[in-house]
Formats: structure tokens, sequence, C-alpha cells
């Protein structure tokens, strides 16, 4: 009897897994754009002023959806959601989730203008062996060896592309430290936005980091940029295209999915966004796509998927480990 009860449930749960995997892939996928529409913004304005445009734009389109759907309840006479109080804690937590990516995108940034771009891609790219540490230390984390197996196929396929350019050298070790210390603190970004998402909304956390992220932005860019908003329309397109597109809808698709899966999860999936940017600027720029390009977002996949088959990436399948473990 117990088992027909808990047939149709794991059904159900596999149906939402299935749709919600679906849903970050799709989350991934926007956030691949973000460079395509960079490229175009800076066209129009400075790259400074293009991220100040896209994170005060994002947190207008947050705060409308807020009220729109506040509204919505009055109007429906449905009871308001309970108001969350923010702790101390909560609050450290939001600093560190509002400001660590943007360091992670400088440090990066700044890394390629101190060591090549091979050497900056294949060292961003073990976000994932951080996360996933952080995830066991700090979270409590439980990762079997399929898992770990998964995560290192996904990295290599992801590194596998600039390891033939890859060199090192006594005057590109600061590059080098830079790249690394990027995906430390992407890593960390997406360790402190999984613990928001235990207590808080995926809307909250993103309009709070994204009003945090404006102030810090725009003396940078008023300070270094000689125009700071976009003169005509063919200006504004990409830039609101970025806050909509890759600020709200990817970040949000992947804060949403930390409520389920690890962060070290979900940072796997991050290791497709440089191969579709790729894919994206070989339609749109006519950029060179090769082969092996192609061979290496296979085997991403096949890394993705065999994590996914393991232990360490459903937090409630963890949880489960975690009191089975307690109770012998």
């Amino acid at each position: 009897m117990t088992n027909t009860l808990e047939a149709p449930q794991q059904q159900t749960d596999s149906l939402s897994t299935l749709m919600l995997l679906t849903l970050l892939i799709i989350g991934v996928f926007t956030l691949s754009l973000a460079a395509i529409f960079i490229k175009l913004s800076e066209q129009y304005i400075g790259p400074n002023a293009t991220v100040f445009n896209r994170f005060w734009i994002a947190t207008v389109i947050l705060g409308l959806w807020r009220g729109i759907r506040a509204m919505g309840s009055r109007l429906s006479r449905d009871s308001p959601p309970q108001k969350q109080n923010y702790t101390i804690r909560d609050l450290v937590m939001l600093l560190v989730w509002s400001t660590v990516i943007p360091m992670s995108h400088i440090s990066w940034a700044w890394s390629l203008t101190q060591t090549n771009v091979a050497n900056s891609n294949l060292l961003h790219n073990l976000t994932p062996i951080f996360a996933t540490l952080g995830g066991w230390v700090l979270l409590g984390h439980y990762f079997d060896r399929r898992f770990l197996m998964g995560m290192l196929l996904a990295i290599g396929g992801a590194i596998a592309i600039g390891i033939q350019d890859s060199q090192i050298a006594a005057d590109q070790l600061i590059g080098d430290a830079l790249a690394l210390l990027s995906a430390v603190f992407y890593a960390g970004g997406l360790l402190a936005a999984e613990k928001l998402r235990v207590k808080f909304s995926t809307t909250s956390i993103l309009l709070w980091s994204c009003l945090i992220r404006s102030f810090l932005t725009f003396p940078v860019a008023a300070f270094t940029e000689e125009r700071l908003f976009p003169s005509s329309v063919e200006g504004w397109l990409p830039v609101f295209c970025l806050a909509l597109f890759c600020q709200v809808i990817g970040s949000g698709i992947l804060a949403y999915s930390l409520k389920q899966f690890s962060s070290g999860f979900a940072s796997l999936f991050l290791l497709l966004e440089p191969i579709i940017t790729t894919i994206l600027a070989w339609v749109i720029f006519a950029e060179h796509l090769s082969l092996f390009n192609l061979l290496a977002f296979f085997v991403v996949l096949v890394g993705i998927y065999l994590a996914k088959s393991g232990r360490g990436s459903d937090k409630a399948e963890m949880k489960t480990i975690a009191e089975d473990i307690a109770t012998e």
C-alpha cells in the first residue's frame, strides 16, 4: 500500500525536477546572451555605464513586478504574504550576494589584462569546485563519487577549449591569481544566494541585490564615463534586453533553482554559458566555431547528467541522507 502511494509522489517529484532542469537551461541560455547585449550596448555607451544601466533598469522591473503582484493579491482578496524580518545575518548574506558577483566579474575582466584568455577562462571555470567545497564545509552538503566524477568531467569539457593555448609564465601569475579569485568570488555569491533562498523569495533577493548594485556602480560610471545613458532608442534596446533577459530572467532562474539544487550543481550549468555564447557569436557575428567547441559542449552535458544522477545535486535528497546518517 505504501509503495502504491509513493509511486505517484515520485513521478510528481521527477516531473518537477525535469521542469526545473529545463528552466535552468533556459536561464543559462539567457545569461549567455549577456556578452552579445554588452557588445551591442558598448557601441553607444561605455562598459561601466552599461553595467549601471543594467542594474537600475532591473531594479525598476523587479519593483514593478512586485507591486503588480501585491495589487493582484489585494484585488483577489487573498491574504497578504507574511512579512519576514531581516536579521543581521540575512543582511550580511544579502550584501555578500550583492557585492561578490560584481567583484567576480571585475576580477575576471582585470585578469584578462594581466594574462592570456585561455589561462583566465581555465581558472574561472573552476567555480564549481569552490562552490562544491564551500557547500560541503559551510552548508553541510553531501556529494558522492558519481557527482564528483560528473563535476570533473564537466569542468574538463569546459576548459578543454582553451587548454591548448594556456601557458605558465612568471609575468602572468597576477592575472592567473585574479582569474582564480573570480572563481572563488562567484562561488561565494552562489552560496550566499542559496542560504538566502531558504528564507526569502527570488524576487526579494534580486530586487535588493540589484538596488545595492545600482548604488555601488553609479559613482564608478559617473566618474569614468562621458555618457551615462544612451541617447537613442537603438542604444536603449540592448541595455534594456540585458537587464530583462540576463539580470531579471537569467539570474532569477538561477536564484530560484537554488531552492532545490545545491550551488555546486547549479554552477555546473554555468559552464555551458561560454560555449553557448561562442555558438551565438558564430551565428550573430560570424565568429569562428570549431568542431572541438561542439565536442566540449557535449562533454559538459554528459558531466552534468552524471552529476545529476549522483548524490549532491538535490538538497532534499541530501537532507534525507543526513538524517539517515544521524539516526545510524
